[in-house]
């Protein structure tokens, strides 16, 4: 069945671009991650899963598994130009009952996103992202994402590795997107789930702010004594 759904909030992943803006360094992931940088918990976004090539050939296929445990009751697939798409979906155990009181027997199983030829394929050293219209997003906690990436030459890489004991990042990292209070942000699989862009990059960033106000203020102060003292 179809359902309606709110007004589209636009998610983006902004880890790039707050690089850029502070002039920090941002370690570059290699890893299948997606994001969802605008959406409130228990809302409606936009994920963007973001696809890397870090082989010497072209990425050709991508395949994402939705969580089982976390159904969602409304998905839509954003056309991608070059890609086709195929969405695979599954019978609900339990259905899902919207605010309009309808019924949900299904949800999205896994999306399969396959390159329409070795011109729109993501090439050795680009990235590319697929969006998908999702909701509602879980309450809380994290929700974790299994891709396969299939290189033009045949190879395989399953992103798919659950966070090791201890918090170490696993050597081929599922996609998680850690969802809060307020948003849902960008995520490896970690043991604590945290968010990829750190929080105390903005701790630097204010306290080089009061850093200038508090220069800037005294420099003020030094040419008023000046003045009055006549040197």
């Amino acid at each position: 069945m179809t359902i309606s759904r709110p007004a589209r909030r636009i998610c983006v992943v902004a880890t790039t671009s707050l690089a850029v803006l502070l002039g920090t360094a941002v370690p570059a992931a290699a890893h299948v991650t997606v994001g969802c940088d605008d959406a409130a918990a228990g809302g409606f976004g936009q994920l963007a899963f973001r696809v890397p090539t870090e082989r010497d050939t072209a990425t050709t296929k991508v395949q994402v598994e939705f969580p089982a445990e976390q159904p969602l009751a409304f998905t839509a697939v954003r056309p991608h130009p070059g890609w086709t798409y195929q969405v695979a979906r599954r019978p609900l155990a339990t259905p899902i009952v919207d605010d309009d009181g309808a019924r949900v027997t299904e949800s999205v199983g896994s999306i399969e996103w396959t390159a329409t030829g070795a011109d729109t394929a993501i090439k050795p050293g680009e990235y590319d992202e697929f969006l998908v219209d999702v909701g509602p997003l879980p309450k809380t906690g994290t929700m974790v994402f299994k891709a396969v990436q299939t290189y033009a030459d045949g190879q395989v890489m399953r992103w798919i590795d659950a966070a090791a004991a201890g918090g170490s990042e696993p050597e081929h990292p599922a996609p998680v997107l850690t969802v809060g209070s307020e948003t849902a942000t960008v995520a490896h699989a970690t043991a604590t789930g945290e968010p990829a862009s750190s929080p105390p990059v903005w701790w630097a960033l204010a306290l080089s702010v009061v850093a200038l106000v508090i220069s800037t203020g005294s420099v003020a102060l030094s040419i008023r004594r000046r003045t009055k003292t006549g040197v």
